[in-house]
């Protein structure tokens, strides 16, 4: 193994193509409790385009490699590390992955699924967990229930449409143009609406939805809480708008329903064990065929920051994929 590597960093605060350069620096060792890994492919996140903008919740002092979710080979492992052995294929999330080697502590590593190429698998862990956590442990979204799914053709968003499908749901889901109607069709929703003035209504058509899966924000939240049924559940997963909406308290306690909060990385650090429960039961789902993350386009290491720029533009769909030769 050679003792450098080619690594992303970003250097600055901005968009991603401007503050994101490809460097040689040392390769990483294991820690204690860590596992070095010879990284596969490394999935686009829209967390990398707000890691580039400073806008994240954790804020790296610069500069620091992005990228928080891959596969890829164990080649090393720290003190103290068991349950993984020398040239596994393996999942795992860490901000610092966008790089042809990386240190990741041991709980955030499981085994990569065998029904899964590399880009699919790279793919899996942060938007289906995020969607598991969002529909199962949080919302308890139950079989005949609707489903409403905002950008229902992103990397979480179709996620979201295959668990909420795969679990017996009515999935509807808003689009944000008529190109992506048929990615969310796919992915598990009976019905697509565009993200225009009439899907609010549209959804009050429909008798309203039990469950909102919610990674948008802005006029998408609010929406949400016009066309929420009685005891419904709407679950913040993120604000891809760039907008953090207000939560009425006076509008929930009128209808009668809750906002959830869902942060699926504090789980990773203070439930692991719901973490990998919820990672077998993928993993089931993902050999029975019900679940394949979309991957909308694989890329070489070398356009990663082009991958990362157009995530951010919010044209894409499915997921972005990084191939990594190391």
């Amino acid at each position: 193994m050679a003792d450098t590597m080619r690594a992303w960093r970003i250097t600055a605060h901005g968009e991603p193509e401007s503050v994101m350069g490809l460097h040689e620096v040392d390769v990483p060792v294991a820690g204690p409790g860590e596992v070095l890994l010879r990284t596969r492919a490394v999935a686009v996140n829209f967390p990398d385009v707000l890691l580039a903008r400073g806008q994240y919740q954790e804020r790296p002092e610069l500069p620091f490699i992005p990228g928080i979710e891959l596969c890829g080979d164990v080649v090393a492992r720290g003190e103290g590390v068991t349950g993984v052995d020398i040239g596994d294929r393996v999942v795992a999330s860490k901000i610092g992955v966008m790089a042809e080697y990386a240190a990741v502590p041991s709980w955030s590593v499981h085994p990569a699924p065998d029904a899964l190429d590399d880009a699919s698998a790279a793919a899996l862990l942060i938007a289906y967990q995020t969607a598991w956590f969002g529909l199962h442990r949080r919302s308890r979204l139950q079989r005949g229930e609707t489903l409403l799914v905002h950008a229902a053709a992103g990397g979480v968003g179709t996620a979201a449409c295959q668990l909420g499908a795969a679990a017996g749901a009515t999935v509807v889901g808003v689009v944000g143009s008529a190109a992506k109607v048929q990615v969310a069709k796919d992915a598990g929703a009976t019905e697509v609406l565009l993200r225009d003035d009439a899907w609010t209504e549209a959804v009050k058509g429909l008798g309203g939805a039990e469950v909102v899966f919610d990674p948008v924000g802005g006029k998408a939240f609010e929406g949400s809480a016009r066309c929420v049924a009685f005891e419904g559940r709407i679950v913040v997963v993120g604000f891809a708008s760039g907008v953090v909406p207000p939560v009425r308290a006076d509008l929930a306690l009128v209808k009668n329903y809750s906002v959830l909060g869902l942060h699926w990385a504090l789980y990773q650090k203070r439930r692991p064990d719901l973490v990998a429960e919820a990672h077998a039961e993928l993993t089931r789902l993902a050999a029975e065929g019900a679940v394949r993350p979309v991957v909308g386009d694989v890329v070489d290491f070398t356009e990663a920051a082009s991958a990362v720029q157009r995530l951010a533009g919010g044209d894409t769909t499915g997921r972005l994929v990084v191939k990594v030769d190391a």
